[in-house]
């Protein structure tokens, strides 16, 4: 039986939450937080994490109170730090604001740290609660979550197809299969996501910026490029823009190499798997460069190397109300499929429409 404490704790959680939004494209590598800071049965602070080095959201709510903090509950959407980073423990910071109460809605997913924020919270005297609103906390960090336990990051793939399932014309031709609207939302994908991963082929041919242009703050996502060969153009449009391109190659061509990184291009050799990059150890990879969401914009053949080994979350595809005949270019390459039985199974999620297309959000 739902009780008035659980109902106000809710209401308070799903704010926290709300305000937890405000970092979406600007915290990585570092986890999206909220804090709602409440005495009395009113809010009296409130604050989010903006930008890694810079305050928590605990650190923001306190700062931002309108009256003295003693006796005061603190609702935040993720455990408070006990250690020390490039900022003080908020645990020590809300103990010394005189908080007696603190909700969270989850545990730290950092093995090494989880629980320890909340035993110092305990020991200091403070009640502790945990749990409140967590699915809607987690999808929010899905992919901070997913790197801390599993270590790789929240992988989705975006795919734009026709109404009979062609990404492209038989000649390569794909610009635009889709609506303007959907293009938009493209770009609110690429600016919640932390890198954006292409293979070569899709570079050669479309020379992309890959950028998130949308009308608000974004800290610019990491551009990956899987380039097994090394064919990288120096030239390409990639090398001109702000911001990080990592090449990832199984190549030793050392000339190639000292090219690309003298116009600015990262390159590193990661393990191969059969001539070609081991997609595998490219996730642990990005996890390791503190990478929580990765979204794929890729062709047929890393889209099915990606679907074969079950790497992706999350896949969505923008559906267009066009024919464009079966000449054209399919989804994905899998060319081991022979029988119905071996074909890959997903389920929706979701499905909503954007503009005039469908989009289509879909998991394995």
């Amino acid at each position: 039986m739902t009780t008035q404490q659980d109902q106000q704790d809710a209401e308070f959680m799903a704010r926290a939450i709300q305000l937890a939004r405000n970092g979406l494209y600007t915290t990585d590598p570092n986890p999206r937080v909220g804090c709602v800071l409440v005495k009395d049965g009113k809010i009296i602070g409130e604050g989010w994490h903006l930008r890694a080095g810079q305050p928590h959201a605990e650190v923001e709510a306190l700062t931002n109170a309108t009256e003295t903090t003693t006796g005061a509950t603190a609702y935040v959407t993720l455990e408070p730090c006990s250690h020390h980073g490039r900022t003080p423990p908020c645990c020590e910071t809300l103990v010394k604001a005189g908080i007696t109460r603190v909700v969270a809605a989850l545990k730290d997913p950092n093995p090494k740290v989880s629980g320890n924020g909340f035993a110092y919270l305990k020991t200091a005297g403070l009640e502790v609660s945990c749990g409140i609103l967590e699915d809607n906390a987690q999808v929010l960090n899905r992919g901070f979550i997913k790197r801390m336990t599993e270590g790789r990051p929240f992988v989705r793939s975006k795919l734009a197809m026709s109404l009979d399932g062609r990404t492209a014309m038989a000649s390569g031709e794909s610009q635009w299969i889709t609506s303007l609207e959907s293009r938009a939302d493209v770009h609110q994908l690429r600016a919640e996501s932390s890198a954006i991963l292409t293979g070569i082929n899709t570079v050669i041919a479309d020379n992309p910026s890959l950028t998130a242009r949308i009308d608000k703050e974004v800290v610019q996502p990491i551009r990956v490029v899987l380039d097994s060969t090394l064919r990288m153009p120096a030239d390409a449009l990639m090398a001109s823009l702000p911001g990080r391109t990592l090449i990832l190659t199984c190549a030793k061509d050392e000339v190639k190499k000292n090219v690309l990184e003298k116009v600015g291009f990262e390159v590193y050799k990661l393990p191969e798997n059969q001539g070609r990059l081991d997609l595998a150890e490219v996730m642990k990879f990005l996890a390791n460069k503190e990478i929580n969401e990765v979204l794929v914009e890729a062709g047929t053949v890393m889209n099915g190397a990606l679907l074969a080994q079950n790497l992706v979350d999350e896949w969505i595809i923008y559906m267009a109300p066009k024919v464009i005949g079966d000449r054209g270019k399919g989804l994905f390459c899998l060319p081991g499929l022979e029988k119905l039985g071996d074909s890959k199974e997903m389920k929706f999620s979701d499905i909503r429409r954007v503009g005039k297309d469908l989009k289509l959000t879909l998991k394995i």
